[in-house]
């Protein structure tokens, strides 16, 4: 799940108070990085705790390479179109670490990579969002290029409103393909100069419901590009004709969805898990639904009485997510059009009763999924002035017979609302986290756990203050191993010196 500054406490109090803070916090952003505010050796923080990791490589299924996405981990905010949340490339292990932020007017959550290793991201903030590149080392920004604002009557919403560009993708020819708050689908390309130039614009607003924004576009393995709106709307587009063709599901979507190889589309809603297909026509299909256990709460940490997770495709044959139960557990379903017996494989609670709480997809590597607690992140003022949230990173392993599923670990560790991911090439899950104060300090931490125990190997500090509050964007490791978390201040990189 994206947020962008999501504030939840109190909307009468904490809404003004996050928006002059915000407005202070940010200026006019230039080309040169200028450092997120709060950044700088003179914070009397420790700078990093642990020590450095030793690689132990981790095997899993290799993930199909999506012929119409750019290459694996360098696509999407979940590294693949299985939504995995891996990386087969080796994140900073620890040595030495050297950590760049660059101050935006927004936050650049999902981060992506062309064919030269630049990066392309999403920028979203008060003022709109922006397409944006920039050099993977110093963060200087190369191009940028605006997206349709908001409507100012729904200001307050944007707290709270992940549609209109915070899910996007790099398609195989370095195109971005961005939805927008205009109920449009933008295709944009790079150009020499370097920048970027619309390409092509297909409108899908007539297919949605009223205000309803489009949450996620991503394309099938025939090219087909689906899409998804927050009240409900699936729909596909025909990428050569621009035709649309689209059904209500009539339950509102949160996150975004996972396609496979052999024509499945996944997507979860506030109440149900729907594989779809595309007919002959090339409309959208219920192939299946499935409820999942929900006790109509909205858990703080949440941002609907939902399953907040998208879904995560495993193998050949699963599919995961968390449900809304209390509390929350992961459930594998089979993922076939047609199953034998049960769909449901197995079912696994996790973290604590009334203090349970996710929105963030998993991570699948191999039969093992791990989970992160989310519960009391409720908006930034929810981990400020040394307040966080309740802790808990926990692995699931399935059986071998695929009959059950079982836990293997927990970190005690607060993660408030980070997308974690997985190095298959070193074996380090990688989180972001913020651990209580008693002096009222606030400083995040990129943290490294071992796959294999969820010991804490090391974290790496990234800077104090809410500016370095990650608000629902994710960890993504890039080409070169350097991990970076998108903030409410902008980016932030790690990367290992020497």
């Amino acid at each position: 799940m994206i947020a962008i500054l999501s504030v939840r406490l109190d909307p009468m109090r904490s809404l003004p108070i996050a928006l002059a803070a915000v407005m202070a916090l940010f200026s006019a952003p230039s080309a040169a990085a200028i450092p997120v505010l709060g950044s700088g050796p003179l914070e009397n923080q420790p700078q990093f705790i642990g020590g450095p990791a030793k690689p132990r490589p981790v095997k899993a299924e290799k993930i199909p390479r999506h012929p119409f996405m750019a290459r694996n981990g360098r696509s999407v905010i979940h590294s693949d179109a299985y939504q995995t949340d891996t990386h087969t490339v080796s994140g900073p292990l620890g040595r030495d670490i050297e950590t760049r932020s660059t101050l935006q007017t927004a936050e650049c959550a999902s981060v992506t990579f062309d064919r030269r290793g630049r990066i392309v991201t999403v920028c979203v903030g008060l003022q709109g969002p922006r397409l944006v590149m920039m050099d993977p080392r110093t963060l200087e920004e190369i191009a940028s290029f605006a997206l349709p604002l908001r409507n100012p009557a729904s200001l307050p919403s944007v707290f709270t409103d992940f549609s209109g560009g915070g899910y996007f993708y790099l398609d195989d020819r370095d195109r971005a393909v961005v939805p927008t708050t205009d109920g449009r689908i933008l295709v944009i390309r790079e150009t020499t100069a370097p920048g970027f130039r619309l390409e092509r614009s297909y409108g899908v607003a007539s297919e949605l419901e009223r205000a309803e924004g489009i949450n996620s576009a991503l394309p099938d393995w025939d090219g087909r590009l689906w899409f998804v709106g927050t009240r409900g709307t699936v729909g596909v587009v025909d990428p050569q004709s621009g035709s649309v063709n689209s059904t209500s599901l009539g339950e509102d979507i949160e996150n975004s969805f996972a396609v496979d190889r052999n024509g499945g589309v996944y997507i979860v809603t506030d109440r149900a898990l729907y594989r779809f297909d595309a007919s002959r026509t090339g409309a959208p299909r219920v192939s299946w639904r499935e409820t999942y256990a929900n006790d109509g709460k909205q858990k703080p940490g949440q941002t609907d009485d939902a399953s907040g997770t998208t879904p995560t495709l495993i193998g050949k044959r699963l599919v995961a997510i968390t449900d809304n139960a209390d509390p929350v557990a992961i459930d594998v379903f089979q993922r076939g059009r047609g199953v034998d017996g049960r769909r449901l494989v197995c079912r696994a609670p996790v973290f604590e009763r009334g203090a349970s709480a996710t929105d963030q997809s998993l991570i699948a590597a191999g039969r093992s999924i791990i989970a992160e607690n989310n519960h009391g992140y409720t908006g930034i003022a929810a981990t400020m002035d040394g307040r966080t949230t309740q802790p808990g990173i926990e692995r699931v392993d399935l059986d071998r017979d695929g009959r059950g599923c079982r836990r293997v670990w927990r970190s005690e560790v607060r993660a408030p609302s980070v997308v974690p991911k997985l190095s298959l090439a070193n074996g380090l899950v990688y989180t972001y986290t913020k651990e209580p104060t008693s002096d009222g300090t606030d400083p995040w931490y990129l943290t490294a756990l071992d796959y294999r125990t969820g010991r804490t190997v090391y974290r790496a500090y990234a800077g104090s203050g809410f500016g370095f509050n990650n608000n629902y964007a994710p960890v993504t490791i890039g080409p070169d191993g350097t991990a970076y978390v998108g903030v409410i201040g902008g980016l932030v990189s790690f990367r290992d010196g020497g």
